[in-house]
């Protein structure tokens, strides 16, 4: 069931399995998404919702069959830790989507400022995992470049062989003053995500990621008009990054409570890009 929608994007309000058969293949140039995964949250009427295989795997497949051949589908995860045992479904995923046909193109990795729970027995957990998965080759790549640079040149570059060898791979330049492409380490704050309104709206969702992780991967993996989807759409995150770079949105959540949040945050950004608009 359509629940909102804008010339940017809709908003459906149903389970993810019932309404992802209705899209059709190849539809969808980048998924953007973070699962309720293991038992970190407590979802649904009863409260007694957990991600299961039997729930993961039809989705993987539907996933599969709504990407464009060189999309990308961004599967943000983490692990519930039981006993002192992580569950490990993280890597399960990973490779059940290898199995079906995507290409494990990237294991990136979300790191947190600070941590919630400190440990006393390990070392304290701060990331989660963002797989960035691929049909074939990654079709659309926008290298975000703001990691600052020290030397004019590196000089030559060498290759090492199977048999150990060094030979030489030509030159790398890398010219002072200019940033560089970042690393695959992403670090975000988890408290404050900002001063706009519909980021203030956002937390009143359990479990939500920053606004500039999504904005980051939306601007990353895809380009303008192109279609984002994200599955579990929760507070709405992903659509607020979509409008911000002008791709269109498909948000699917469950939870009507969710899908008002969302809503509501979507009309706040539209509302304000609305007046930076009219006051230029």
């Amino acid at each position: 069931m359509i629940y909102h929608e804008t010339e940017h994007g809709v908003l459906y309000c149903g389970d993810c399995l019932d309404v992802l058969p209705t899209l059709a293949d190849k539809s969808v140039d980048l998924v953007l998404t973070s699962p309720p995964y293991d038992n970190l949250r407590e979802y649904g009427e009863g409260k007694g919702y957990c991600f299961t295989d039997s729930i993961f795997k039809p989705i993987a497949n539907e996933l599969y069959r709504i990407t464009k051949q060189g999309g990308v589908c961004v599967w943000v995860v983490g692990d519930a830790t039981i006993n002192g045992n992580e569950t490990g479904s993280s890597f399960r995923q990973a490779l059940y989507f290898k199995e079906i046909g995507f290409n494990l193109h990237d294991t990136m990795i979300y790191e947190k400022a600070g941590f919630a729970n400190p440990s006393k027995t390990r070392y304290h957990q701060i990331f989660e995992y963002m797989f960035i998965l691929t049909i074939d080759d990654c079709a659309s790549f926008n290298p975000i470049c703001d990691r600052p640079t020290i030397w004019e040149t590196w000089g030559k570059n060498t290759k090492r062989q199977k048999d150990g060898t060094l030979i030489d791979a030509g030159e790398r330049l890398k010219y002072k003053g200019k940033m560089g492409m970042r690393y695959n380490i992403w670090r975000y704050a988890t408290g404050g995500m900002g001063m706009s309104a519909s980021n203030k709206i956002a937390h009143q969702h359990p479990a939500i990621f920053p606004e500039q992780l999504a904005i980051d991967h939306v601007k990353s993996w895809s380009n303008e008009k192109m279609t984002v989807l994200d599955c579990f759409g929760g507070s709405g995150t992903t659509a607020i990054a979509c409008i911000r770079l002008n791709r269109k949105y498909i948000l699917i959540e469950k939870e009507e409570k969710y899908c008002e949040i969302a809503a509501k945050r979507i009309e706040t950004e539209l509302d304000q890009t609305d007046l930076f608009r009219d006051e230029s």
